[in-house]
């Protein structure tokens, strides 16, 4: 474990991407919190973060929203980073920027360039040089790779799996739009921003209605076409949810459901860090950078693929380019494997006797 920095009473901490991500980083955020428990920590993130954060129990004091930047808070397009914003960034005087958003190569130079006393983080080979840093190797679960970077400057685990706090103003949205759940509620998200990750409709569809359980099927706008095909293919009625709540409303929503079946995706890691058992289907590369940590109350499936199902270009090199083809890679996962984990979890089977 590296020394801790004296005298922080500004952090900075880059994490500008999606739900998922966020998710998956909260463990080394707390990290960082007990480390320096005076301390002010300020999330560089983007516009959803801040809505996301405000008035939420957390380790993060503040956001700062940033603008799309190429690399930096944008995958898709972004600018470069105005120098506007770096005199904005530099009035704070953060004693202490911690990169957690990935190999480094933009983000270093954004994050050197606000001007924190210490700056720590991950490097891939071609990255530039923070004060304090560790490799980025593709192959690593993300939350261990962030604890490790909270380690470079004092930070210590004392938790694994993520936990985000749901409120009286999440609980009251849900309210607001859905009423009361009904009991022994599962739900089912069958999207995925990467439609390879995604299991087909009819595999959801045929396992809700073997739970026989009110059944609820949540996505955003985009996946809406998904969540009615799934919705149609089924025997029994369900709920859609679709665009009707934020992210605290979906977190409420995911708090008073028995479980969650979900491809690897945002919605399922929230609904994990709110308490709530989840059986998970996953591609192989995806389980190990992704997955849960904890099997008492998550269960992945997972899809041995090794191949694109169209062209047959490998899925385990992260240096190959993505083939263009949107071929679901887990539609191997047995509809039978997935029911079988799912009864256990809601007979509450833990392990012990």
């Amino acid at each position: 474990m590296g020394a801790l920095i004296e005298g922080v009473r500004r952090v900075a901490v880059l994490r500008a991407n999606a739900l998922g991500d966020l998710v998956l980083a909260m463990p080394a955020l707390e990290s960082l919190r007990r480390a320096y428990p005076r301390a002010r920590l300020t999330l560089l993130g983007t516009s959803w973060h801040a809505r996301f954060l405000d008035g939420r129990p957390g380790p993060v004091d503040d956001v700062i929203a940033l603008p799309p930047i190429a690399g930096v808070s944008s995958a898709d397009g972004g600018h470069r980073a105005p120098e506007s914003l770096f005199e904005e960034l530099r009035e704070h005087r953060f004693d202490l920027a911690v990169q957690i958003h990935g190999g480094g190569r933009n983000s270093n130079p954004f994050l050197k360039a606000i001007g924190a006393r210490v700056t720590a983080g991950l490097c891939t080979p071609d990255a530039e040089r923070l004060d304090r840093w560790v490799p980025y190797v593709y192959y690593q679960h993300e939350t261990l790779r962030y604890l490790e970077v909270a380690a470079l400057v004092g930070g210590t685990a004392e938790a694994y799996e993520p936990g985000i706090a749901v409120t009286g103003a999440d609980r009251a949205e849900l309210a607001r739009v859905y009423g009361e759940p009904p009991p022994g509620l599962v739900a089912l998200h069958p999207g995925a921003s990467d439609p390879r990750r995604r299991w087909p409709a009819r595999a959801f569809a045929e396992a809700a209605d073997r739970l026989g359980r009110p059944i609820v099927i949540t996505g955003v706008e985009s996946e809406r076409e998904v969540v009615e095909e799934v919705a149609a293919a089924m025997r029994r009625p369900a709920v859609t949810a679709v665009g009707t709540l934020g992210i605290g409303g979906l977190a409420a929503l995911y708090e008073r459901c028995d479980l969650v079946i979900s491809n690897d995706t945002g919605p399922r890691h929230l609904a994990a860090a709110v308490g709530t058992a989840t059986v998970g289907i996953f591609w192989c590369g995806n389980l190990i950078n992704a997955g849960p940590l904890s099997r008492a109350l998550h269960r992945p499936l997972v899809s041995w693929t090794a191949r694109c199902p169209v062209c047959g270009v490998s899925g385990h090199d992260p240096r190959a380019g993505r083939c263009p083809h949107d071929a679901s890679w887990v539609a191997e996962v047995p509809v039978d494997d997935v029911v079988e984990q799912a009864e256990d979890l809601l007979r509450g089977h833990s392990g012990t006797p």
